[in-house]
């Protein structure tokens, strides 16, 4: 039962410290809609998508009224596109128009979805799928693609990884009018998950049941408010702090979670617990870990402080909730977070430093704008680099970097609301196109071996 303080506290959290429900997702599988042709195909998606998620909109505005908490963002994730596709691989847009338009017509924020899982080899299917990605960016406004290019048990696709950075170099291309930003709705992960409910990464798996709600829960103004409440506490005393905030905010997310799910006729699938920023101010995940006594974010120490809080904020989750999933954890995008932002500003903030912090968070290298004149095979390598952090580490980890066309260091990028503004970072120049162009598979780990 709450009692009255509880009951003030959550009123708190949710007026003045950014509590909220990021996202409801609804994840539906589409493998019953694989017809004859791709156009029948194209109309049952559209269809289905239609009528399972009909009523998501309205009941998230019920609950949020009801309950009192925001519910930012509702949003609905698809089985991989390319599985669907499978039978008319160059016909893949079509697919890809019929979901952006089911989420136009629901009214809903994102799709996720045209997404291929090509982890330890690319099918030829595959291959012509992913070339269809940039286009069907560039042409849609709120479908989102992610590519699995490696996993903990199977290596790493570095065929896949080679094509995948022509891939994001084509799509900023296509969309360099908006300064790249289809490419903000492009992931590309090692060991994805397959009940993730953030964009631009979310998927419903094929291990999933029909319709599923999965509901991501944020509160980084939560969990800093709760540290300046403590300023000489020592970091143990601050890991139990970030544990009890963790364990009431995953509650919240799970009421609503499990009451999304009642009314919508779907299961209830898990609840993300991960702490995900927004350009407002109080809504950092960077100003957490300067709350703990780092100048700037991307100082020395940096990797040591995000490693606590995203372990505090998981021992939290799973107290709470016994279907905790997706990511879970603390995401550092440098475009959507404040602190991100100000610290890449100054330049203490750098790629080095960003990427060694993933090996200890939620996802990877996320929301980076780089300059539009970067190779592929860079990018490529980029990719090869953090998805090796996540097969070693058996974690997940993602890719979600912008070459800005025309653009380069010292010039900045704006592109609003929850996507908000980045300086654009340097990268190593150092060729790599000798190392991507090998191809092949990197093997697993030997860890890997545990059957």
């Amino acid at each position: 039962m709450f009692n009255k303080y509880d009951v003030l506290e959550t009123i708190d959290m949710i007026e003045r410290e950014h509590l909220d429900i990021r996202t409801i997702t609804m994840g539906i599988s589409l493998l019953p809609c694989i017809s004859g042709s791709a156009e029948k195909t194209a109309d049952k998606v559209y269809d289905t998508v239609c009528h399972k998620a009909k009523d998501i909109v309205q009941v998230a505005k019920q609950l949020s009224g009801e309950y009192g908490i925001p519910i930012v963002n509702k949003r609905v994730s698809v089985t991989p596109a390319s599985l669907i596709c499978a039978p008319f691989p160059e016909k893949s847009a079509l697919i890809g128009r019929a979901l952006d338009r089911a989420a136009k017509e629901l009214g809903i924020d994102f799709l996720g979805g045209y997404s291929a899982l090509v982890h330890k080899g690319t099918a030829d299917y595959e291959k012509i799928f992913i070339e269809s990605i940039p286009e069907v960016l560039s042409q849609t406004e709120r479908l989102c693609s992610s590519v699995n290019i490696g996993s903990s048990k199977s290596g790493i696709n570095m065929d896949a990884v080679r094509q995948m950075g022509e891939i994001v170099k084509k799509t900023a291309e296509l969309t360099k009018g908006s300064d790249g930003l289809g490419c903000a709705k492009l992931v590309v992960f090692a060991n994805a998950v397959e009940d993730n409910p953030f964009m631009a990464g979310a998927f419903h798996g094929v291990g999933e049941s029909g319709t599923v709600i999965n509901v991501g829960v944020s509160g980084p103004g939560v969990v800093k408010h709760a540290l300046e409440n403590i300023p000489d506490a020592n970091l143990t005393e601050v890991a139990e702090t970030i544990k009890r905030t963790a364990f009431k905010i995953t509650r919240a997310g799970q009421l609503i979670a499990k009451e999304a799910a009642k009314r919508l006729g779907a299961e209830f699938g898990i609840v993300d617990l991960s702490l995900a920023p927004t350009p407002v101010m109080g809504d950092s995940v960077a100003h957490i870990l300067e709350e703990l006594g780092l100048e700037c974010v991307g100082g020395h120490g940096s990797t040591a402080a995000l490693a606590m809080l995203n372990d505090a904020v998981k021992k939290g989750g799973v107290m709470a909730s016994s279907h905790v999933g997706g990511l879970s954890g603390a995401f550092i995008p440098v475009s959507e977070d404040i602190g991100m932002i100000n610290a890449a500003e100054k330049g203490v903030l750098c790629m080095d430093k960003l990427e060694a912090m993933t090996a200890v968070c939620s996802v990877g290298l996320d929301m980076i704008a780089i300059p539009g004149d970067t190779p592929a095979s860079t990018i490529s390598a980029i990719i090869a680099d953090e998805a090796a952090i996540g097969m070693i580490n058996n974690k997940t980890t993602a890719v979600r970097v912008i070459p800005v066309p025309g653009k380069g260091v010292g010039d900045s990028v704006e592109f609003g609301g929850l996507l908000g503004r980045a300086p654009i970072m340097p990268v190593h120049r150092a060729d790599s196109s000798k190392f991507i162009a090998r191809g092949g598979r990197i093997p697993a780990p030997i860890h890997s071996n545990k059957n």
